[in-house]
């Protein structure tokens, strides 16, 4: 089989599960290529796996744009009419209401044509998208207008904010199977198909790869790690106010922010009118590798979010030996285990999170106990080469026969 991966932007900083799953493909012997709707920003390609990417994936819209390019894809749709005005059909059926949402399926439309001659002309079997919003959105076209199978990986939070407007029902109903990373996910699949669909939603973790993550030396000043984007959902302003409490008791206490995000000058703001400039340190993206180096020098892992699906960066933290402290949301606790790896809080609730952090800070031991139970829990179900076994099982028990 020859499989072709799509998501929005690839890659991307923050998303370098899709890049480790797309490697252990790889490594499995699938011939893997990637596409992308948008053109990842330089400040996302953190080092050479990512720059490496970067130069050999597609670019949909940039090629849509392309007037020859857009135009021949047409063309060579339109020899097979019953499919393409299928596809048309299906863009307009399935658009949210509104002359706006019309014209960007509209778009979606003109760039699954461009998706669809490109993996021709690349005899791709099968699509996979990670991310089941507007890129999902030109698999499902593609694959209407080709022929050519999709199926995706469903993540969350954000999916299920607006299930209606995606038309999660479907893109459920049109793929050939979707992956869901938790047993939450896939309720939330369950919930918004019909239930002669149930059987296509399996669940394949996301994953990390233990050998990258080791304990280190411990810093003398007591250090708190967050990653992630800086934006509103991390609910890093919680975490502000908890560490103005904090500070009360361990006055040396240093936050590390490594991240980027439309939030952070609001947060650089937010840290000199709170008096903390001398407690948060912001780090801005970080490669692999430094995120590795970050974590082995951090006594607690931070992420405060208010609505998650299982993040890997949590993943990460354990692995390497780090207690967490995090929100009890979505499909959270079915990584951390609470009072074991680490401690998880009513998500934007300030005091428990103060109490959280001083209880961490002032156990070493009890830190040290959770880091291994977190690293043993990590080892035992969210190995990336191990859910791409999964994954690959799943692609050849669907097969990737095109559709006549």
């Amino acid at each position: 089989m020859k499989i072709a991966y799509l998501t929005g932007e690839y890659p991307r900083a923050t998303d370098t599960f899709i890049l480790r799953e797309v490697q252990g493909l790889r490594k499995l012997g699938l011939d893997v290529i990637t596409c992308s709707i948008r053109t990842t920003p330089p400040s996302h390609h953190v080092g050479p796996e990512q720059k490496s990417e970067a130069a050999a994936t597609f670019k949909v819209l940039a090629a849509a744009k392309r007037p020859g390019t857009l135009i021949r894809a047409h063309i060579r749709a339109l020899k097979r009419p019953g499919p393409y005005f299928r596809a048309l059909r299906l863009a307009m059926r399935t658009s949210p209401p509104g002359l706006r949402n019309r014209l960007y399926q509209l778009f979606y439309f003109l760039e699954a044509a461009v998706l669809a001659d490109h993996l021709r002309e690349n005899a791709v079997d099968h699509l996979h998208n990670h991310i089941a919003n507007s890129s999902c959105t030109v698999a499902m076209l593609m694959s209407e207008m080709s022929g050519i199978p999709y199926s995706f990986t469903m993540h969350g939070p954000d999916i299920f904010f607006e299930p209606h407007h995606w038309r999660l029902d479907a893109k459920i109903e049109t793929a050939t199977f979707v992956s869901c990373i938790s047993d939450f996910c896939r309720s939330q699949g369950m919930l918004f198909s019909q239930p002669e669909h149930w059987d296509k939603l399996h669940i394949i973790h996301c994953g990390v790869e233990p050998e990258r993550y080791a304990p280190g030396t411990r810093p003398e000043r007591p250090t708190l790690l967050f990653v992630g984007r800086l934006a509103a959902v991390k609910g890093v302003p919680v975490l502000f106010d908890a560490l103005t409490s904090v500070v009360q008791k361990h006055p040396d206490v240093l936050l590390r922010l490594v991240g980027d995000g439309p939030e952070r000058p609001a947060l650089e703001r937010r840290t000199k009118q709170m008096g903390l400039q001398d407690h948060v340190e912001f780090c801005g993206y970080k490669s692999q590798s430094e995120v590795a180096e970050a974590l082995s020098g951090t006594d607690i892992f931070v992420l405060p979010s208010f609505a998650e699906g299982v993040p890997v960066v949590l993943m990460e933290a354990m692995a390497s030996q780090v207690p967490v402290v995090t929100s009890m949301v979505a499909g959270v606790p079915e990584l951390v285990e609470d009072g074991v790896s680490g401690l998880l809080l009513p998500p934007g609730a300030v005091a428990p999170m103060v109490a959280a952090l001083n209880k961490l800070l002032d156990d070493p031991a009890l830190r040290a106990d959770m880091g291994q139970a977190g690293q043993a829990k990590v080892a035992r179900d969210f190995v990336s080469t191990v859910e791409a076994e999964k994954l690959m099982q799943v692609f050849q028990k669907y097969g990737g026969d095109r559709s006549p």
